[in-house]
């Protein structure tokens, strides 16, 4: 009597695993691979990726132009500032400014060049003044101005995609989620089956945001410091060749 009554108060249970089984086993399955979850994606969450994918090229195409560009500057630095710290201890003005024009990507020819053009342009001849040494001062500030903006170009971006990429990926995973419980309601089916495409759908585009930011992140960070040293370097090959156009006009 007592195991009668046992089997009788379990039937219910064992038959409601049953149903979540065959359920379960009834539901169509889920491929995981690249091509199964594209095909298995709503139309918001294929817009997504497809978001997600344009920021990558456009991460990657910044990285590339930045690194070839600071690369080159780095390059042509080092050859030009011994040969133009030469040339004006000689007293070789135009041979200066012919080095620096050769360096076309060189951040410290573009600003040497302006100041040194500036000064220049006064003419050679008499006395130099205090007029002409304060104008090539401002004209090497403006040259910095402007390269610092040619360094700082497309960094911008790359920050703006680190910062976002996560939370567009995270919008396709909220829509991921809804689809799932949606087809829950639609196929009133409590197993597993019914919510594994909406799951992967939601996992995908946030391990894809993920993956779009964090490169970015790191490589806006370091450019920004590769910035920062140019910088410093600008400021002090300014202050250097201003110090020169002061003892000239000692002289």
């Amino acid at each position: 009597m007592i195991l009668a009554h046992l089997t009788t108060l379990a039937h219910p249970h064992v038959a409601s695993l049953g149903m979540f089984f065959q359920a379960d086993a009834a539901a169509p399955e889920v491929g995981f691979s690249a091509v199964q979850l594209w095909t298995n994606m709503g139309y918001f969450a294929k817009g997504i990726v497809i978001i997600l994918f344009i920021f990558s090229i456009w991460s990657l195409a910044v990285i590339i132009d930045r690194a070839l560009y600071f690369s080159a500057a780095r390059k042509q630095s080092r050859e030009f500032a011994p040969k133009v710290a030469g040339a004006l201890k000689e007293g070789r003005l135009d041979e200066a400014i012919k080095v620096a024009d050769r360096s076309k990507k060189s951040h410290l020819a573009e600003v040497v060049t302006a100041g040194l053009t500036e000064f220049r342009s006064f003419g050679s001849g008499g006395a130099i003044t205090e007029e002409q040494v304060e104008s090539s001062k401002r004209a090497l500030e403006r040259s910095e101005a402007i390269v610092h903006a040619k360094l700082k170009k497309g960094l911008g971006g790359l920050a703006t995609i680190g910062s976002t990429a996560p939370f567009v990926g995270l919008l396709g995973t909220v829509m991921g989620i809804l689809n799932a419980f949606q087809k829950i309601a639609q196929t009133k089916s409590s197993g597993l089956g019914a919510v594994a495409g909406g799951i992967s759908e939601a996992l995908v585009t946030t391990a894809f945001g993920l993956l779009v930011a964090i490169p970015a992140v790191m490589c806006f960070n370091y450019f920004t410091n590769k910035v920062e040293a140019f910088d410093v370097e600008m400021d002090n090959s300014s202050s250097e060749l201003v110090d020169y156009f002061i003892k000239q006009s000692h002289r």
